[in-house]
């Protein structure tokens, strides 16, 4: 059974259309979101955890509906952005005082686990962090409740490379414990070191979710590269010149 199953998912605003957007995650492996800036993915991912109301589609997680099933289905999923933004002058001990009122199955081995292998002090503030390791602190919050699904959204943006390398390591061993992660980001080279899937977004428009493999061996068929970097320019290119061409 998928973990998160979305279809035909729309949203409309006046100046923007997120148009039939449908991908499945599955236990255990990383779903790869990739789209430039302004395609559509944090309007993606802000409709499937219904921090804005869709205008058609149909959301469900571990079979069942989000709509009748929120409460339940958020125990059991994490969610993650970058930097923590939030009670920046708070210890982190302080902050998971709170944060673990929300969890049924809030899990203080779990915390103290995560705390110890990203190296975090509770004793110090968000604001005493660093880019990386405040990411990191996202990461321990939505872990420590057994989370079966991440949703991540640009989670290593502004990250320095080896501490971006470190959260690569770290998904890595989450998929292999079975947690699933969709992971969205326009950094590619990222995905390419972990990803097992992957879907595209141009402008609102779904244009692949597959297996990483196919999905290369289909754009490198049709002569649009063999990196995800190529194939994003080249998609965008193609997008371009059909526009012109109206």
């Amino acid at each position: 059974m998928a973990v998160l199953e979305v279809k035909g998912l729309c949203k409309e605003y006046p100046s923007f259309r997120l148009e039939d957007i449908s991908f499945s995650v599955e236990p255990g492996s990383i779903m790869g979101f990739i789209g430039r800036n302004g395609a559509g993915k944090t309007t993606t991912l802000k409709s499937i955890l219904n921090l804005v109301h869709p205008s058609a589609g149909e959301i469900t997680y571990f079979g069942l509906p989000l709509a009748a099933h929120e409460r339940e289905i958020k125990q059991r999923i994490g969610y993650a952005g970058g930097a923590v933004d939030y009670y920046k002058r708070k210890r982190i001990a302080d902050i998971v005082d709170v944060t673990r009122m929300f969890y049924s199955n809030w899990d203080d081995a779990e915390y103290r686990r995560y705390l110890d292998a990203f190296s975090l002090d509770p004793a110090k503030t968000p604001a005493q962090l660093s880019e990386g390791m405040k990411v990191k602190l996202n990461l321990t919050l939505a872990l420590s409740h057994h989370a079966e699904l991440l949703i991540l959204d640009e989670p290593t943006s502004g990250l320095d490379p080896v501490s971006r390398d470190e959260l690569l390591d770290a998904f890595t061993f989450l998929r292999d414990q079975g947690v699933a992660v969709l992971f969205s980001t326009h950094i590619t080279s990222d995905l390419e070191k972990c990803a097992d899937h992957i879907t595209y977004i141009v402008k609102g428009r779904l244009i692949a979710s597959a297996p990483m493999d196919a999905f290369f061996e289909q754009n490198k068929a049709d002569g649009f590269g063999s990196t995800l970097e190529e194939i994003m320019i080249r998609h965008e290119k193609e997008d371009l010149r059909e526009k012109l061409a109206h």
